[in-house]
């Protein structure tokens, strides 16, 4: 009797589910929103670590036009203010230097003009006849004055994003679901008291192999740079993301770099990475007091007329 009645709940449960099915409704995943077909790449370590390589390696110098949109606030504070688009103009060349100079909408106007061999940098800004000076090491602590928080070697590593170091840790996950379909390379290193703290995070689409995008963090583990890459195209047969989106959430600013022009290894003079100091601006050598540039004797001439006239 009992097993007639288990069978029967058998059946039961089977008619059900099966009556169930007919109401099922099946949903197709298009994580790029735009095809509805899609077949996943499949990779490794060394294949994903390979392509990082290979771009990094291809690039030994780069002049480009672009559209900049710069913005300032972070996610963290939920405000962000965005500004109209520069242009600007970005050369860089191997090892590390890099220039990039902005013009205002519209006027076109030079707004910026920014400077850096590697180690240190300069940063002219005429609206304010200004002329900074520093380490490319961001400050400990933010400058109320956003432009201060500006870093050439930050534009550089969105740019050019280079292999991990032989001591470094390289960990791959898949985080693949219905909403993300990507390959990441956790890059770690070994802190002062020999635990592991997160360098980087590279992340790539598992429909092209491209990368996505680059987080940075601090020993803390919180986020210095996420950077995100899109629009891949070939330029001088090399290929590059057309769209870099950086943000600083710490610095409290961000910018959207859509290339316009590229040229890719493609010569560039010593020259084009000079920028002296204009005569009467003022310096700031970030960490100090503004310093006025001397008087030219002509200013002092004139300055001790205007004195003996007021007398």
């Amino acid at each position: 009797m009992q097993s007639r009645r288990v069978a029967a709940w058998v059946t039961l449960s089977c008619s059900v589910l099966l009556q169930a099915s007919c109401v099922a409704r099946r949903r197709v995943i298009t994580r790029s929103k735009t095809t509805p077909s899609q077949v996943l790449r499949v990779s490794d370590k060394a294949t994903l670590l390979g392509i990082i390589r290979t771009g990094y390696e291809s690039i030994q110098a780069l002049n480009a036009t672009v559209d900049m949109v710069p913005a300032v606030g972070s996610v963290n504070k939920g405000k962000i203010t965005e500004y109209k688009d520069f242009l600007a103009y970005i050369l860089f060349k191997k090892p590390a230097e890099i220039r990039i100079i902005g013009l205002y909408p519209v006027v076109r106007n030079k707004a910026f003009d920014m400077v850096s061999n590697g180690t240190d940098f300069r940063l002219f800004v005429p609206y304010k006849n200004q002329f900074i000076v520093g380490r490319n090491e961001p400050a400990a602590v933010p400058a109320s004055n956003k432009i201060e928080n500006l870093r050439p070697s930050v534009f550089l590593e969105a740019l050019l994003i280079k292999p991990p170091d032989p001591k470094e840790f390289v960990v791959p996950t898949d985080f693949t679901d219905e909403d993300n379909a990507v390959y990441i390379l956790h890059i770690l290193y070994n802190g002062t008291d020999g635990q592991l703290l997160p360098a980087r995070d590279i992340w790539f689409s598992r429909l092209t192999l491209n990368i996505i995008r680059q987080i940075t963090f601090d020993p803390r583990g919180e986020i210095l740079t996420d950077a995100r890459y899109s629009d891949w195209k070939a330029y001088d047969g090399i290929p590059f993301p057309r769209v870099i989106d950086i943000n600083r959430p710490q610095d409290e600013y961000g910018v959207v770099i859509t290339l316009v022009k590229a040229d890719i290894n493609k010569p560039i003079s010593d020259s084009k990475f000079v920028l002296e100091r204009p005569e009467g601006t003022v310096l700031q050598v970030l960490g100090a007091k503004p310093v006025p540039q001397a008087a030219t004797p002509a200013q002092t001439f004139s300055a001790s007329r205007k004195k003996k006239t007021a007398e």
